[in-house]
C-alpha cells in the first residue's frame, strides 16, 4: 500500500498539526464561500432576502454536515487499512462506499426536493422570505449529488492522512462560488436563488476535482466496474461509524434550527441576528472541527499500527490547541461584537440584537473545543457511538429547553438564548472526560 502521508511516525504534535492545517484552511474556505453569499446578498438585497439565505443556508448546512459525518466511516476504517499497510481492505471499504453513497445520493436529492416547501415552513420562516426561501432550497438540493462526491472522495484521502488535495477542492469550489456571486447576485440581480445557482456550481466544480484527483492518485488501488459491489460486512463497519456521528450532528443542527424557529417567529430583525451570528460562529468553530477530524485520521492509523498511546497523546495536543482557540474567539466575541455583526449587516436594529446574541454565544467555543477533540478521538477508535450520546444528553437537557426557556422568559433580547449552546457543550466535555477515563482504566492493563 502506498501510503506517503503517514501519521503513525514524527512528532505527535508537528504530525496533528501538519495534518490539521490544510484540513482547516479546507473548513476556512468552505465557512468563507457560505459568508460571501450572505455579504453578497445583504450588499445588494434587503433583510427580507437576507433572511432567506440564512434561513436556507442553515438547512443545507444540516444537510452536510450529516453527509460528511456519515463519510467520517470511510476515513477511519480506510485509516485503519493504512495503519495495519492493508490494501486489500483499503479497496473493499472504498467499493462499498462508492455504492452505498451513489444510491444514496439518489434518494437524498429526489426527496429534499419534495420537501422543499414544507421545510420552509417547518421553519416558520418570515413570510415575505418564503418565496425566496423555497426557491433557495431547491436548486441547492440540486446540488446533493456533488456534496457527496467530493465528501467520499475527501474521506478517502484523508484516512490515507492526505489532507491537502481535499484542501485543493475545496479551493476550487470556493474560487467559482464568489466569482458566480457577483454574477448573479449583483450583475443578474437574482438574489437568493443567484446565491444558491453559485453555490451549486462550486460544489460541482469541487465534485469534478475530486474525481479526476483520485484517478490520477496512487493509493495502491483503484476501482473498476467489476469491483463497485457491496461488502455486506464493509458497510456495517462503515454505518457503525458514520451513522451515529451523521446522527449526533444532525441533532446539532436541529438544535441550532430550534433556535433559528424561535428567532423566525420573532420577526425579521431577530431571524437576520441570528442567521449571522451562526455564520459567524461557524467561523470561530473551524479550529474544532478540523481538529476533530484530524484527531479521528491519527487515532485510527495508530490504532491500526498498533500504537494507542499516540493516539492518546494525539487527542491531548488538539484539546491544547483547541481550547487556546476557544478563549481568543470569547474574548473577541466579548469585546468586538458590535464591529463583527456589523461586516455582515449595516441595519442598526440587527448589529444590536446580534451582538447581544454574540456576546453569550461565544463562550461555546471553550467547552465546544474539549468534546470537539474527544469526538474525533472516540470515532477513531470506532466509539462514535458515545458522541451521540453525549449530544443528545446536551440537546435534550440543556440546548432545546434552555433555548426556548430563555426565548419566552426574556423575548425583548437574544443575550440570554445565547448561554444554551455554551452551557449543553460543557455537560458534552463532561460526559466525555468520564467515558474516556473509563476506557483508559480497563485498556491500559492490556497495553504493552
Amino acid at each position: 500500500m502506498r501510503n506517503t502521508h503517514d501519521l503513525t511516525r514524527g512528532g505527535v504534535a508537528k504530525t496533528l498539526v501538519r495534518f490539521a492545517l490544510p484540513y482547516l484552511l479546507s473548513c476556512f474556505l468552505q465557512t468563507f464561500y457560505g459568508l460571501t453569499d450572505l455579504f453578497v446578498v445583504g450588499l445588494y438585497n434587503t433583510k427580507q432576502v437576507t433572511a432567506a439565505v440564512s434561513t436556507g443556508s442553515q438547512v443545507t448546512h444540516m444537510l452536510t454536515v450529516m453527509i460528511v459525518g456519515l463519510a467520517m466511516g470511510v476515513t477511519v476504517h480506510c485509516a485503519n487499512a493504512a495503519g495495519a499497510e492493508n490494501t486489500a481492505l483499503a479497496k473493499r471499504v472504498f467499493s462499498t462506499a462508492v455504492t452505498f453513497f451513489s444510491v444514496l445520493a439518489i434518494v437524498v436529492t429526489l426527496g429534499t426536493l419534495a420537501l422543499a416547501k414544507p421545510i420552509t415552513m417547518v421553519m416558520k420562516t418570515p413570510s415575505q422570505s418564503v418565496e425566496d426561501t423555497v426557491s433557495y432550497l431547491r436548486i441547492c438540493f440540486l446540488g446533493v449529488p456533488f456534496i457527496i462526491v467530493f465528501n467520499v472522495i475527501s474521506a478517502l484521502f484523508r484516512g490515507f492522512g492526505d489532507s491537502r488535495r481535499p484542501m485543493c477542492f475545496v479551493g476550487a469550489a470556493c474560487f467559482v462560488n464568489i466569482v458566480f456571486d457577483f454574477v448573479f447576485v449583483g450583475a443578474a440581480g437574482l438574489g437568493a436563488a443567484g446565491a444558491a445557482l453559485a453555490t451549486v456550481l462550486g460544489q460541482a466544480s469541487s465534485a469534478v476535482f475530486a474525481v479526476i484527483s483520485y484517478t490520477r492518485a496512487d493509493l495502491g488501488f483503484h476501482l473498476d466496474r467489476s469491483s463497485l459491489r457491496p461488502d455486506r460486512i464493509s458497510l456495517l463497519k462503515l454505518l457503525r461509524v458514520g451513522v451515529p456521528i451523521s446522527l449526533q450532528d444532525g441533532l446539532i443542527q436541529i438544535a441550532f434550527t430550534v433556535i433559528i424557529v424561535i428567532a423566525n417567529s420573532r420577526g425579521l430583525v431577530f431571524s437576520s441576528s441570528v442567521g449571522i451570528v451562526e455564520k459567524l460562529i461557524g467561523f470561530m468553530f473551524l479550529v474544532p472541527s478540523s481538529f476533530l477530524s484530524a484527531i479521528s485520521a491519527v487515532t485510527a492509523q495508530n490504532l491500526g499500527a498498533g500504537k494507542p498511546r499516540r493516539a492518546r497523546r494525539s487527542l491531548y495536543c488538539g484539546i491544547a490547541v483547541t481550547v487556546s482557540w476557544g478563549a481568543i474567539c470569547a474574548v473577541c466575541g466579548n469585546l468586538f461584537p458590535q464591529q463583527l455583526v456589523s461586516l455582515f449587516t449595516k441595519d442598526s436594529a440587527v448589529i444590536a440584537a446580534g451582538s447581544l446574541y454574540l456576546m453569550s454565544y461565544s463562550f461555546d467555543c471553550i467547552f465546544a473545543a474539549v468534546h470537539f477533540c474527544f469526538s474525533g478521538y472516540f470515532c477513531g477508535c470506532g466509539r462514535s457511538v458515545i458522541s451521540f450520546i453525549h449530544n443528545i444528553i446536551s440537546i435534550v437537557l440543556i440546548r432545546i429547553p434552555g433555548a426556548v426557556a430563555a426565548s419566552a422568559l426574556y423575548p425583548d433580547t437574544l443575550y440570554p438564548m445565547g448561554w444554551a449552546a455554551p452551557l449543553g457543550s460543557l455537560l458534552s466535555a463532561l460526559i466525555c472526560i468520564g467515558f474516556f477515563i473509563y476506557y483508559y482504566h480497563r485498556e491500559r492493563k492490556n497495553e504493552v
